[in-house]
């Protein structure tokens, strides 16, 4: 007899659930519904679907929870199904449409294969992940956004969080558009801030920062962080960037940021931070992620960042935890 309460079956159901609610993402049946009930053949004809297969979707996303039926084939959209509408705080729209892309759902879906050979079957296919973004706008359009609603409720968390109090020059190393830190300058005006990143993507950076009133308090640098990051200044930020690399990837950019650090100097990597023992962790789920879309990137445990700082000439001074399972590290240079 099957077990219907054990992990196996929940991944089973789990799996037709997402595609479900990725189907409702894709088709924008959400945003047809935000005025108001519709029936099923008037929103199969807004969604352009097959009416009987849109039948048979809504009744499925109705034990969801993110639509209610209110009439026969009638339905509505639900607090919860809100989140499924671009533009809406909390959007998760992006973020379904992105995990169903499929480049990502080959990536997933040869776990096995990239296990077997410690390589990415997903790179051995496409090469890198930002390769394949390049040449496709569609699927970078639906990453950056998914980033954006990742890292947003971390703006916040991180100005007001940790004690910025004595930094005078914050650098932003691979900070895209510069979100992380606007939020910062915003919050603490008398500081300055260094966004680096590759060339392309510093202009867009210089752009966001513009509209937002802050590029006179910012300089924009362009480089590689394997090579050098902007040296002398109070703090450094490596966000979301550690996660990418192997460890000998890893100290190549920790130690240039070390070489650039006067000795007063801090380092913060906002990260995953894995626990040492069995505890669940949404971590170690995106770390099946990482295993599968890079060769080398990984989500680490508390000991691994310590003995990754150390090597690097840092001390892991100490851990804060923020919203969403991520926490902010401070090194201190040895």
């Amino acid at each position: 007899m099957i077990d219907s309460t054990g992990p196996a079956w929940d991944a089973i159901v789990g799996l037709s659930r997402f595609a479900a609610l990725a189907a409702m993402a894709e088709l924008d049946c959400a945003e047809h519904l935000a005025s108001g009930p519709m029936g099923v053949p008037e929103l199969a004809k807004a969604c352009d679907a097959h009416e009987p297969s849109l039948a048979r979707l809504l009744r499925e996303l109705e034990t969801i929870g993110v639509v209610r039926s209110v009439a026969p084939e009638t339905y509505e959209l639900t607090e919860e199904g809100q989140t499924l509408r671009d533009g809406v705080p909390g959007s998760m729209r992006s973020a379904l449409r992105m995990a169903a892309e499929p480049g990502y759902w080959y990536a997933m879906g040869n776990l096995a294969q990239t296990v077997r050979d410690g390589r990415s079957a997903f790179i051995t296919r496409f090469g890198p992940l930002y390769g394949y973004l390049q040449e496709r706008p569609e699927a970078a359009r639906l990453f950056n956004e998914y980033m954006a609603i990742r890292a947003a409720p971390l703006e916040a968390a991180l100005a007001t969080t940790y004690d910025f109090t004595g930094v005078k020059t914050f650098v932003d190393i691979a900070g895209g558009t510069g979100h992380l830190l606007a939020a910062v300058l915003e919050r603490h005006p008398d500081m300055r801030g260094v966004l680096f990143d590759i060339a392309h993507v510093v202009e867009n950076g210089r752009a966001a920062m513009t509209a937002r009133g802050l590029a006179d308090r910012c300089e924009f640098e362009g480089g590689d962080f394997f090579e050098s990051v902007p040296a002398g200044a109070d703090l450094y930020l490596l966000a979301s960037v550690i996660h990418n690399w192997s460890d000998e990837d890893s100290l190549r950019i920790l130690g240039n940021v070390r070489k650039a650090m006067p000795g007063h100097a801090r380092l913060l990597l906002l990260e995953m931070v894995l626990p040492d023992d069995a505890t669940p962790h949404i971590g170690k789920d995106l770390d099946m992620r990482m295993l599968a879309l890079t060769n080398g990137g990984m989500e680490r445990t508390t000991s691994e960042f310590t003995r990754l700082l150390g090597e690097a000439g840092f001390t892991l001074s100490r851990i804060l935890p923020l919203p969403a399972g991520a926490s902010l590290i401070e090194a201190l240079p040895r």
